[in-house]
């Protein structure tokens, strides 16, 4: 039965890693793959992840299920960081968060209650948006349309163009919004693009589907969750996809979170039945390791402090990354201002490059990044910016 299958094409960006991994060129550079490295070209275990499994297996005693939920204490941390104490204190009865296999597990079983709540409904993502975002949504039956967000030629948010086209959506229809760091551009919402934001959706009785994989790479972890806790305060149904594979660098322990604010508290009961009935069907249990220690972490102050800090450490490197880069860029030509990268947030920026030139960058000098020209920020170090800036300038 199965030679009906063709051969699909490699994942373009796990394509390239593959490349990566057989080139001999010992001045090799990887901007392509999204995960935090570290000035050694490490993706690091956070000391603060060290320390809480330590405790986690002096006192581990089962191998057991988790509740269906999840760790209750891991979701309650959760919902914390999200929604911050004082906007919780008031909204929390509408509340429910279950646990998921990472971001890409939340935002599935996301598309899979909104499926059985509205079939085919519409969901209206960015111009562009995380590549991943159209197959863990479309497959599950949503109708996936497009509103703009970045302009390409001018490098920064056509908010005026994506305003007009969210105030022309139905009732009704959902708006996949990026919490922070977006995802490949780089670039984030203001505060006050929001509050307008808030005011359309609002109006026009739409609801928020927020992805926020990036918590604390941005400006801050309160700063980062800005949209999600106005949206919330704002309109009555609200869905967040949480990721903590960068945040706490838990990727390979698959820990997420799904968030849902409902209308009232009898929609949200009614809501966390259908959730668990969701995911009993797709993975029956998550996965247990990564959500212990972000409990863990999150409710013992030192550890908590100790992550904060060192989140803001791994924040602060890629910013000072960005603006190393545009100083180097800049210094070596006048032919392209790169002064839009500084101003971007998290771990992506396109170059605006062509597909050519980023050909040319990895046939001739081994540098890896998507066709788009889209680059991970942090896979720049010390030791490879220069030869990274001056291969750049070579083929614009």
């Amino acid at each position: 039965m199965f030679d009906v299958l063709p051969l699909l094409p490699a994942d373009p960006i796990l394509g390239l890693s593959q490349a990566f991994a057989k080139d001999s060129n010992s001045e090799k550079v990887d901007l392509g793959v999204g995960v935090y490295k570290n000035d050694l070209g490490q993706t690091p275990i956070m000391q603060a992840v060290t320390q809480a499994e330590k405790i986690h297996m002096a006192k581990e005693t089962t191998k057991s299920y988790t509740p269906p939920a999840g760790i209750v204490g891991a979701n309650e941390a959760a919902m914390n960081l999200i929604f911050g104490v004082e906007l919780l204190n008031e909204i929390q009865s509408r509340v429910r968060t279950i646990q998921t296999p990472g971001g890409c597990g939340a935002l599935r079983v996301a598309a899979e209650l909104i499926q059985r709540a509205k079939k085919g409904a519409t969901l209206w993502v960015s111009t562009p948006t995380w590549a991943n975002h159209i197959p863990l949504l479309g497959n599950a039956g949503l109708s996936l349309k497009e509103y703009p967000y970045y302009d390409y030629k001018n490098h920064l948010i056509d908010f005026s163009a994506m305003k007009n086209s969210i105030q022309q959506i139905p009732a009704g229809d959902l708006v996949l919004l990026h919490a922070c760091c977006h995802n490949p551009s780089g670039a984030d919402l203001t505060r006050e693009q929001w509050l307008e934001l808030a005011d359309i959706f609002e109006e026009r009785k739409l609801i928020p589907f927020i992805d926020m994989a990036y918590q604390g790479f941005g400006d801050g972890l309160d700063e980062d969750a800005f949209g999600i806790r106005l949206m919330a305060s704002r309109v009555p149904e609200v869905i967040v996809a949480t990721s903590y594979s960068k945040n706490f660098g838990l990727y390979r322990d698959r820990a997420g979170s799904l968030s849902f604010v409902f209308a009232d508290e009898k929609q949200a009961e009614a809501g966390l039945s259908q959730l668990l009935s969701v995911t009993r069907a797709l993975y029956s249990m998550s996965p247990a390791h990564g959500a212990a220690l972000i409990d863990i972490i999150l409710h013992n102050e030192e550890l908590a402090q100790l992550w904060s800090s060192e989140l803001m450490s791994m924040r602060l490197r890629i910013a000072n990354l960005r603006r190393d880069l545009v100083v180097k860029l800049n210094q070596l030509q006048d032919k392209q201002d790169f002064s839009f990268i500084a101003n971007e947030k998290g771990m992506f920026s396109f170059l605006g490059l062509g597909v050519g030139q980023v050909h040319q960058l990895r046939n001739q000098y081994s540098i890896y990044m998507t066709d788009n020209s889209r680059i991970s920020v942090s896979g720049l170090t010390a030791n490879n910016i220069d030869y990274v800036s001056h291969a750049i300038v070579t083929v614009l």
